[in-house]
């Protein structure tokens, strides 16, 4: 019988060749769109913030934003580091991100997916806006926050909308967000490195969030279930009342072949969540929600804690330049692995955890030891963990969209995604202490 259900549901899900390819597509430009504001916010901010310097002469003092991670070196330590460690721009970005990640699952099912992406959409824009044209350090920071929540409240959206599609636009949410992380990046140094501003480059990226309106609205080809502009609760009572109609002109059977993926499952259409079965799946995303944190944790431990602090004074390369191909070398590791789906499937996340912490602990015990020959070596390395993550990433949301029942499937899909953002907030409390130690040396 589960069986037959799970049968029904692929059928119910499936769209035609045409639609199947927009719908991948669709879901590769909202991951890019999704991810790009929160990729480029922090550059960017720091470059505003240096132009309000002359104005603010406290600014890098007061703001950790405007800390640049290789203006101010600390000449009495062993180490090439900056007084604040780029924790503390971590920090920033994802704290409002987390927040979001961990109240939202509980009542956003209340608001329509067409409100949520037009808020989302609304929010992104806000942040170029407010960074590009702030005249104080406040205005920088709230620009981030914006960044911040727009993605948060778009990566558990588009997360839980994946359950009304086949799975295969799971491929393309994940190749789209590893994807956004190296397009922001080039993007924005690439507009910045041949001559326009860093305020007319944000102007410019005011593209982006179009972009995801085109995306939602224009390419995807959603089922009639999906609650487009009213609440779900509102959708299945319509859907209710569809079917009670058909029974009464006899043509349910007849009918039941056309709707295909315009009908929605069964077991879906019986009401939201109560509060205490919310808790229950959670308990069981569990297994999937530690494993995912601590990749994070140990990822972005290295990111934010350690990759600033290996640097090779006799490298061709000078220190902000290691650093940033460390950062796109990362970058272009979380593309491949988030679109790997198709090719690799690991249902063994823990594994894919393990790898990560011995990676940090590898590189904790290199910076501590200086024992790495060259920055090739690094290189390597931080292109692995960019793997290691992207992979533990997109398999998680995959088997928790095949695993979960039917009716779970939608809020597990949203709610597991704070496994993420609460590792990399940890990481971010965690290189406070690491980096002070290893600048006091």
């Amino acid at each position: 019988m589960e069986e037959e259900s799970r049968s029904r549901t692929a059928s119910v899900r499936r769209p035609d060749a045409t639609g199947q390819w927009r719908n991948c597509v669709g879901f590769w430009l909202l991951g890019l769109c999704n991810n790009f504001a929160y990729v480029v916010m922090l550059s960017a901010a720091r470059d505003i913030l240096k132009k309000q310097e002359p104005n603010n002469s406290t600014a890098s003092a007061s703001v950790p934003l405007a800390v640049d991670s290789h203006a101010g070196n600390n000449s009495s330590s062993n180490y090439d580091c900056s007084p604040v460690t780029t924790g503390a721009v971590l920090l920033a970005d994802i704290l409002p991100t987390l927040v979001i990640k961990l109240v939202a699952p509980f009542v956003v099912h209340k608001v329509p997916y067409g409100v949520r992406v037009l808020f989302c959409v609304i929010m992104a824009a806000t942040s170029f806006l407010l960074v590009s044209f702030s005249s104080a350090v406040w205005m920088s920071i709230l620009g981030v926050s914006f960044a911040s929540i727009s993605s948060g409240l778009g990566e558990l959206s588009f997360l839980s909308l994946t359950v009304f599609f086949s799975r295969n636009v799971l491929e393309g949410w994940g190749s789209g967000t590893g994807a956004a992380g190296v397009a922001g990046s080039v993007l924005y140094s690439g507009l910045i490195q041949v001559g326009l501003s860093p305020r007319i480059t944000l102007l410019i990226m005011l593209v982006v969030p179009f972009a995801m309106i085109v995306s939602y609205f224009g390419l995807l080809v959603p089922a009639s279930s999906v609650p487009q502009w009213r609440t779900m609760e509102t959708q299945n009572a319509a859907v209710n009342s569809d079917e009670r109609q058909r029974l009464v002109d006899g043509t349910e059977e007849e009918e039941e072949e056309e709707e295909g993926e315009k009908s929605i499952p069964e077991d879906r259409a019986t009401g939201p969540l109560p509060f205490t079965e919310r808790l229950l799946v959670i308990r069981g995303l569990l297994r999937f929600i530690f494993p995912l944190g601590l990749v994070y944790f140990a990822e972005y431990f290295i990111n934010q804690g350690l990759m600033e602090l290996l640097f090779f004074p006799d490298f061709f390369l000078s220190h902000a330049e290691q650093y940033r191909w460390y950062q796109t070398l990362y970058q272009i590791g979380v593309l491949l692995s988030r679109s790997s789906l198709r090719c690799v499937k690991i249902r063994k996340i823990w594994t894919l955890s393990l790898l990560q912490v011995l990676t940090a602990v590898f590189l904790l015990f290199a910076v501590r030891y200086q024992f790495l020959p060259s920055a090739w070596l690094v290189f390597a390395i931080v292109l692995c963990e960019g793997l290691l993550g992207g992979a533990a990433y997109v398999n998680t949301f995959y088997f928790i969209s095949e695993e979960a029942e039917d009716r779970h499937r939608e809020f597990a899909m949203a709610a597991a995604s704070v496994g993420d953002s609460l590792g990399i907030a940890l990481a971010g409390l965690a290189a406070f202490p690491i980096h002070r130690y290893f600048c006091s040396l």
